[in-house]
């Protein structure tokens, strides 16, 4: 058993989300292509006083709806793994270091469970196997096995059931962030309401093979023209706002522009780092989001750092 472990996780964007109806446990089925990005929160664990329990600090930028007790995800991550692996008092002190935007459609949290469980797991050295460790993430949250492996990979199911995808090139992304929150279970209860309208309808024999074919040859601008999210006009149904952001991003050059999972969060992609950082500095001297950044995709997945 070490001392410590420390590990990071990326944050994703979806370049495809399709949402294709609402299962019979409430879930969403959805096809996603999952993208990993070079915006990565770091966990860090150690052992804590014997009867502790876990506790849980933070620190970063908004981290304020961050929980510190046991409904923050790290701590279920470590509490699962310890269960799977028999250990019965689990004393830890977890440090998150947030990076990835809070609650913003970037699955920060989900990366943060990843992080924590191969910190956990390289900290007790127990010997769980990489297949039982992506059981345990799947039983976590819909996002959290994608954290795990990172890269491209396209999900089934709620978004666990995973396939790498062959993405040969490094994508440049534009990452604008806004301000305030917007909770995933609401913008999928805003996307049934708006089904209900007839605003809205579930994708119908829709696929990604176009958008698979463009990353297999690496062409951003082929690239771009296949993103697609489901969710977005739910988002901007939530927070009307991302309608100008969106336009702002496209009309100073962006190749395509798209809400990042459930938001409030845009991610553009442009043609290469030169474009991204123009259009970061552009886009930043807008006034219209709250933080720009500059990121790079594909990124590894969650990793103990040396």
């Amino acid at each position: 058993m070490s001392t410590s472990a420390s590990a990071v996780a990326p944050a994703k964007i979806n370049l495809s989300l399709r949402i294709l109806g609402v299962r019979d446990d409430g879930y969403h089925e959805i096809s996603t292509v999952f993208h990993a990005v070079s915006l990565c929160d770091e966990v860090r664990i150690r052992p804590g006083a014997v009867g502790s329990g876990c506790s849980v600090s933070t620190s970063g930028d908004r981290i304020e709806s961050v929980p510190t007790d046991e409904g923050n995800i790290a701590v279920r991550a470590v509490r699962e793994l310890a269960r799977f692996a028999g250990i019965d008092q689990v004393d830890v002190v977890i440090e998150i270091t947030k990076v990835i935007p809070v609650a913003a459609g970037m699955a920060g949290g989900s990366a943060d469970a990843a992080a924590a469980l191969v910190a956990a797991r390289a900290m007790w050295g127990v010997p769980v196997d990489d297949d039982d460790l992506h059981a345990i993430a799947a039983g976590l949250g819909s996002d959290v096995p994608f954290a795990l492996i990172g890269g491209t990979a396209r999900g089934l199911g709620r978004g666990e059931v995973l396939a790498s995808v062959l993405s040969t090139s490094s994508l440049h992304w534009v990452i604008a962030v806004s301000d305030g929150e917007l909770s995933t279970p609401a913008v999928y209860a805003e996307w049934d309401r708006l089904v209900a309208a007839g605003d809205c309808q579930p994708s119908d024999g829709a696929d990604d093979r176009d958008l698979l074919a463009a990353l297999r040859s690496g062409v951003a601008p082929d690239i771009a023209v296949h993103l697609v999210n489901d969710l977005q006009p739910a988002a901007i149904s939530l927070r009307p706002s991302l309608t100008d952001v969106l336009a702002a991003g496209t009309e100073l050059g962006a190749l395509a522009g798209l809400v990042s999972g459930s938001g409030p969060t845009c991610a553009f992609l442009a043609a290469d780092r030169d474009e991204a950082i123009g259009l970061a500095a552009e886009l930043s001297g807008l006034g219209l989001v709250r933080a720009v950044r500059y990121a790079v995709g594909p990124h590894p997945g969650a990793r103990v750092m040396p």
